[in-house]
């Protein structure tokens, strides 16, 4: 891979992970109701399952959804279930009377399998591929996947901070749980782009 190809796809990795998304949205709500280090396996699931994903539909789950575009719908009808079942669970993340927060943050199994609902998640891997791995060889699949690697730990990292650091405006259970209704919300709202594609 040149020099200049590496740019690009640091750049593609680095803007398609960081922007708002589910993956996001959840680290930003676990940050501000269980804190930096109790999110730490969420991130590392993200971090490690996002890469896997990218070097097994790399080398050949792409073809799947070519041969059986049914499999791709199906796809697509788990990943909204899923989603809204995490929605309603940050949604009750804290209890309207106490301060204490209900729950426990995702494993790190429960993220890294997240990732294969996640449609945003999907989209990236897909088009990382098409654009930067078009030869679909090993090493062109290693390279993207490593790339996605290093830039999870930029965007995990800061997501979780900066719920953290909201955490401090939550102190109040009805701040909290404010803040939760609305982080249900958009993921809610991040999946209209999949079921309305015309409206991205």
């Amino acid at each position: 891979m040149t020099y200049d190809l590496f740019i690009a796809l640091f750049t593609f990795a680095l803007v398609t992970v960081i922007t708002p998304g589910p993956n996001n949205l959840m680290l930003m709500a676990s940050g501000a109701n269980f804190g930096f280090r109790r999110t730490v396996p969420h991130m590392f699931g993200i971090g490690l399952g996002m890469p896997l994903m990218v070097i097994l539909v790399g080398i050949g789950i792409m073809q799947v959804f070519d041969r059986y575009p049914l499999s791709y719908t199906i796809l697509k009808i788990l990943s909204v279930v899923y989603l809204v079942y995490l929605a309603w669970k940050i949604a009750n993340a804290a209890p309207p009377e106490q301060g204490e927060p209900q729950g426990k943050p995702l494993t790190f199994l429960q993220s890294a399998a997240f990732q294969w609902v996640n449609p945003k998640a999907w989209t990236m891997v897909l088009s990382a591929i098409t654009l930067y791995a078009t030869s679909r060889d090993l090493w062109a699949v290693l390279w993207v996947a490593g790339t996605y690697a290093c830039v999870s730990c930029i965007s995990t990292t800061s997501w979780t901070v900066l719920g953290q650091q909201l955490s401090r405006l939550l102190k109040s259970p009805l701040r909290l749980r404010v803040f939760n209704w609305i982080m249900a919300a958009l993921l809610i709202a991040t999946l209209i782009p999949v079921l309305w594609p015309g409206t991205d």
